[in-house]
């Protein structure tokens, strides 16, 4: 890869992209978080007032689940539709400000079906939000339903039914998330014949709380398009060359991954080594409500703590892109705008 010049000067923020790995309640602001608390009469631990962003770990399953019961009691401020149009109206805004012209949001519906009338009446909810959001902001809107790895697997078949009912009209994807090392990705295999058979991208997290295997797991039993972090592939040479050769997208989350105890500092997170040998790379903020940062902030860890170029940087844009479900204009004119953020111009002269 090339190196940086000492002084970057293009802006991260106007770097167009597309961002791949959102999960829905951890894409809301933490003000909006307070304010609907207040509103809906909810109280709020220390970690998500005084004391945010919170002081998490994923170490050991106690640390998994301290993180997990503050998403959900995040969640449970989202008691009404005008709620879930102001996440995401407000999430598209977020976005368009760090240079997303593309999101994929994540959503379990699962966790808001008891509160907006079942799956079916969520699923309609969040897509008709996301509509209204994308025509207010101009960012495109996908939504990947996904599956919980801790719930019974039955489950996962009946959403991916829900998914696959839903292609082609807001739904673009087929996940699988929360603790990884609960929940083998073959017990799931049935859910993702499902979707795939509807035309979905099939997008498993693997390889951010376990091994290897997690990964390769989630091609050879989940047949995945893209994987959520999938990190630890970078131990195992073989199946890194197998990602690179397959084009099969890693999710990477810098500032999640040192949130959670996956690396010990930004400059830990193998970035360089992925990219280095040809693996694609889509930097995702994950849950920017309890990491405290969002996309535009993982290009600059890429930037600063790895020695990315603003070649490098657009390149990894590109592949953002180049991953997504964005439709065929889309991608276009994003393409098109990473090469007019690199062409040189004023902005490449002395200062």
């Amino acid at each position: 890869m090339t190196r940086p010049p000492a002084e970057p000067i293009r802006p991260l923020a106007a770097l167009p992209k597309a961002h791949l790995h959102l999960h829905f309640t951890g894409a809301m602001r933490h003000a909006t978080l307070v304010e609907l608390a207040d509103k809906h009469g909810i109280r709020l631990p220390e970690a998500l007032t005084a004391a945010w962003p919170p002081h998490l770990s994923a170490a050991d399953e106690r640390g998994w689940f301290r993180f997990q019961r503050l998403y959900d009691t995040a969640r449970s401020v989202l008691r009404t539709p005008e709620d879930v149009y102001r996440l995401l109206r407000e999430t598209a805004e977020d976005e368009r400000a760090e240079g997303s012209g593309w999101l994929e949001i994540q959503i379990d519906p699962s966790g808001y079906g008891q509160r907006f009338g079942g799956l079916t009446p969520t699923v309609e909810l969040v897509l008709d939000a996301a509509h209204a959001a994308a025509t207010a902001t101009g960012v495109g809107i996908g939504v990947i339903i996904a599956a919980n790895r801790t719930k019974h697997p039955l489950e996962s078949r009946t959403l991916a039914r829900l998914a696959a009912q839903y292609a082609g009209r807001g739904v673009v994807g087929f996940g699988l998330s929360n603790d990884e090392r609960r929940g083998a990705a073959g017990e799931f295999a049935p859910a993702f014949r499902i979707a795939a058979r509807s035309g979905l991208l099939l997008t498993p997290h693997g390889g951010e709380l376990c091994g290897p295997a997690s990964v390769r797991a989630c091609l050879d039993e989940l047949h995945a398009d893209r994987i959520g972090h999938g990190v630890a592939a970078v131990s195992d040479p073989e199946l890194v060359k197998r990602l690179a050769a397959s084009k099969i997208t890693l999710e990477v989350c810098p500032a999640s991954n040192v949130a959670l105890g996956v690396a010990s500092d930004p400059g830990e997170v193998p970035l360089e080594g992925l990219l280095a040998e040809g693996v694609p790379v889509a930097l995702g903020a994950d849950d920017p409500l309890l990491f405290g940062s969002r996309l535009a902030a993982q290009y600059e860890i890429a930037r600063l703590a790895h020695g990315l170029s603003d070649t490098d940087l657009a390149e990894v844009a590109r592949m953002s892109v180049r991953g997504s479900a964005a439709p065929p204009s889309v991608a276009r004119r994003l393409l098109a705008g990473i090469d007019t953020w690199l062409a040189p111009g004023p902005a490449d002269g002395p200062g």
